[in-house]
């Protein structure tokens, strides 16, 4: 089959493609910017039955000048974590231009994913992804909806959101919403179905509810993670906490975006319990218990071989989404600090310390000093340090990196390219190329700050000091560690 895959960057989307592929289908996967895309994942067999196309969804006129005839298409893309107040009107005119691009290329299935949507009072985000759901259907193509529940996996949101809490908290003073039942199902499981539906006249033009075998609340959920992790931990839920409140709770103790918080708060309310179980009857899998579906998630992180992270999302930060266009570092009306150290070891493990940098092995010198400006740039509405980094050893464009965003990382040729997210008052990216020098190999380390206005000027000399110290310090050891 022909299969159009909408989010193949995203953290769905990077686990589907490769099933995709391994059953022999041929997958044009739809993204925004093709600099992203993960070609260095896949053979030279896989790579000729994929067709990465360029397209904005929100625009219309991008999809009009695409031909390409399908047989099916995923619907893998939202707009929750854009920080835009008004991201359902986003979403619908995502799939108001999705639907009628499938319609103009006589696609036989659309197959969606969203959440389930069974309380009468539903959140903003639940209501956007039922009003996703309603605007699909009125393709005259047969639609396939599955309803998931909270998805458990490595790299997923909720899974890093339960392991923050847990991890960090010892005691929680927890709001009430704990209290609220949900059914997790395991991303493995969530892959089968999406993979199951696909050509299943069965279950074209109808909507499944899909989730675990248990239905917990969220602080049986939390107790649980503590459990498998051997730690001791203790929740006290208070009705005093407002939805402002717990979404600055959230923040601040995990590595979510505050527009995201805030739309998790609103959501939480919700049950996203199954109603039933007709799935099993088209599409017969083995559900994967919650306890379990953590096992695996840790099987992952320990093979440092986690696939895809929520966090890589550009909508979950001000990021401008054409943020690989910032490669080439300006070089007028710019400050630098550039650090050249010499070393006579082999360059490829140099490499191999950069590209560890950050996340849990830290910047290799002061690192209190970085976890102190993380909190800094937490206090004032930034990403903070957080979100760690997908992987400990591999590194893509596009990923996340503690307050930065990976922007080349070029390992044959030793270079990685990073952009700051953290609240500045200008831009800023920081460099590692490995040169060879004329006796040994180099590490260049260059810091490039661009002011805005006066108060970026005044920002760079106060913190002039501590790079000092710093920079030189995180050169000399990433060459001698």
């Amino acid at each position: 089959m022909r299969i159009l895959l909408t989010g193949s960057t995203g953290y769905i989307g990077r686990r589907l493609l490769p099933v995709l592929l391994a059953g022999g289908h041929t997958v044009i996967c739809l993204v925004r910017d093709k600099r992203r895309f993960d070609w260095e994942d896949f053979s030279d067999n896989e790579l000729k039955r994929i067709q990465v196309i360029e397209a904005d969804l929100t625009t219309g006129d991008s999809l009009s000048e695409i031909t390409v005839n399908i047989d099916a298409a995923y619907y893998l893309v939202h707009s929750m974590s854009s920080g835009s107040a008004d991201f359902d009107a986003l979403e619908r005119l995502s799939s108001e231009n999705f639907r009628d691009y499938c319609d103009r290329c006589n696609a036989q299935q659309i197959i969606y994913l969203s959440g389930i949507v069974n309380d009468t009072q539903l959140s903003h985000h639940l209501l956007s992804r039922k009003q996703v759901e309603d605007v699909l259907k009125t393709s005259r193509i047969p639609v396939t909806v599955l309803r998931a529940a909270i998805i458990i996996g490595s790299g997923s949101a909720s899974f890093e959101i339960i392991r923050d809490l847990v991890e960090k908290l010892p005691v929680m003073i927890a709001p009430r919403w704990l209290n609220t039942r949900c059914q997790p199902i395991g991303i493995r499981n969530v892959i089968e179905y999406l993979q199951g539906v696909l050509g299943n006249v069965e279950t074209y033009n109808q909507s499944f509810d899909i989730g675990g075998p248990d239905v917990l609340t969220y602080k049986q959920m939390l107790l649980q993670y503590a459990a498998v992790r051997k730690l001791k931990r203790w929740i006290i839920t208070v009705p005093v906490l407002t939805p402002r409140l717990s979404s600055l709770w959230l923040y601040f103790v995990t590595a979510t975006s505050m527009s995201l918080a805030r739309a998790l708060v609103d959501s939480l309310k919700n049950e996203v319990v199954c109603m039933d179980s007709r799935i099993h009857k088209f599409v017969p899998i083995e559900l994967l218990p919650y306890r379990t579906t953590l096992q695996l998630a840790f099987e992952k992180i320990s093979q440092r071989n986690v696939v895809s992270s929520w966090k890589d999302s550009i909508s979950l930060t001000t990021l401008d989404r054409d943020f690989l266009n910032n490669i080439r570092v300006p070089d007028f009306g710019v400050y630098i600090d550039k650090r050249v150290v010499s070393f006579a070891r082999p360059a490829t493990e140099v490499i191999e310390n950069v590209w560890k940098i950050g996340g849990n092995t830290g910047w290799y010198y002061g690192n209190v000093l970085w976890r102190i400006r993380g909190i800094m740039d937490k206090l004032v509405g930034g990403v903070g340090l957080r979100r760690g980094r997908r992987s400990d050893v591999d590194l893509k464009a596009g990923d996340a990196l503690d307050f930065w965003r990976v922007l080349v990382a070029d390992k044959e040729r030793g270079r990685l390219l990073l952009l700051a997210e953290m609240k500045l008052p200008g831009e800023a990216w920081l460099e590692f190329t490995i040169k060879k020098g004329t006796k040994s190999f180099e590490l260049h380390q260059i810091a490039t700050f661009r002011p805005l206005g006066l108060w970026g000027r005044v920002y760079w000399y106060l913190v002039l000091p501590f790079h000092g110290f710093i920079f030189p310090n995180m050169a000399q050891r990433i060459c001698t560690r």
